[in-house]
């Protein structure tokens, strides 16, 4: 019986080549890579960049103080074996594809995904923060800058 489990297991386990293909066939990604989340960089100064720099900050609840903080975030990395780096087109609905990417590798069998977008959330007008509900918790995610990763340092790697 836990030779099914694990032969059920490995073919769930999506290749570094699956995983990036299923990104790249998604309208709008210009190019998709497999990182170690080792190479992923977080610093206390980005999510400065969210609270001297942005209108969003304390506005939304995908938005610093409610995201997770650069050593949390370095945590949550550490828990991943791999990260995918996801390029767009500017006119791409990032957060939207994000959302609609992670389910895909979810169901695909990579039970851990979650994806992290770039710049505010589209998804209301106005976020109810007082009530720290969101109205859209199956699409809306953070940024990656909301959680203190440089993304220039990280890309350049």
């Amino acid at each position: 019986m836990n030779s099914k489990r694990k032969t059920a297991a490995k073919k769930t386990d999506l290749s570094d080549k699956e995983l990036s293909e299923t990104a790249k066939k998604k309208a709008g990604v210009l190019d998709a890579r497999i990182i170690s989340p080792t190479e992923v960089e977080t610093a206390a100064w980005v999510r400065l960049k969210c609270r001297f720099g942005c209108s969003g900050f304390g506005q939304c609840l995908v938005c610093p103080p409610f995201t997770p903080t650069p050593d949390e975030m370095r945590e949550v990395l550490d828990s991943y074996r791999r990260a995918i780096l996801i390029h767009f087109d500017r006119k791409a609905n990032i957060k939207a594809m994000i959302a609609e990417l992670e389910r895909d590798i979810f169901l695909r069998g990579a039970w851990k995904a979650f994806g992290l977008g770039a710049g505010p959330c589209p998804f209301c007008r106005e976020c109810d923060v007082e009530e720290q509900q969101c109205r859209h918790p199956e699409r809306a995610r953070p940024s990656m800058e909301a959680c203190g990763i440089d993304v220039f340092t990280t890309v350049k790697k």
